[in-house]
């Protein structure tokens, strides 16, 4: 599917202001790039694929988005850890009116305080993006991510 320069730019400047922000630790940042009804979900590949709805996160807005935001800042207790995204160059599936369909592949790593680097969550994610006065949101992401084992526990967004 076809769009042109400044569309492919804009969802690629989306792609990657999504990834510093997060990789960064900069949390209230994080739900300003979703629409008010947008859904998120981090899901495994095989429950995707069979059409299963269980998803390790599922927010259905961006009010859930903010409290997430509050949960990780005040609440949730972990240890803390820095994360690095590399995202590929996203891919346009399908345009519907002004909702773009896009797909990218995704690595996620971790490092802890004290430990080395690993490799945490790499999967793809699929994505329904489109334009508003702000700029290009996501009305939905869905982070499908390949292996059936994760880390127990899954505080930052991916």
């Amino acid at each position: 599917m076809m769009v042109n320069m400044q569309t492919w730019l804009s969802i690629q400047q989306l792609y990657s202001d999504y990834a510093s922000a997060v990789d960064s630790g900069q949390w209230d940042l994080w739900p300003e790039f979703f629409t008010d009804q947008c859904v998120y979900k981090v899901q495994s590949r095989e429950n995707h694929e069979r059409g299963f709805p269980l998803a390790t996160l599922a927010f259905t807005s961006k009010a859930m988005l903010k409290d997430r935001v509050y949960g990780i800042s005040e609440t949730i207790y972990h240890d803390p850890y820095y994360q690095r995204h590399v995202v590929g160059a996203p891919i346009v599936r399908k345009v519907e009116g002004e909702c773009l369909h896009v797909e990218a592949n995704y690595a996620v790593f971790r490092t802890k305080f004290d430990k080395e680097s690993t490799v945490y969550n790499v999967g793809r994610y699929l994505d329904i993006i489109v334009p508003t006065e702000q700029g290009m949101k996501f009305a939905q992401r869905l982070c499908i991510f390949d292996s059936e084992m994760i880390p127990n526990s899954m505080i930052y967004p991916i």
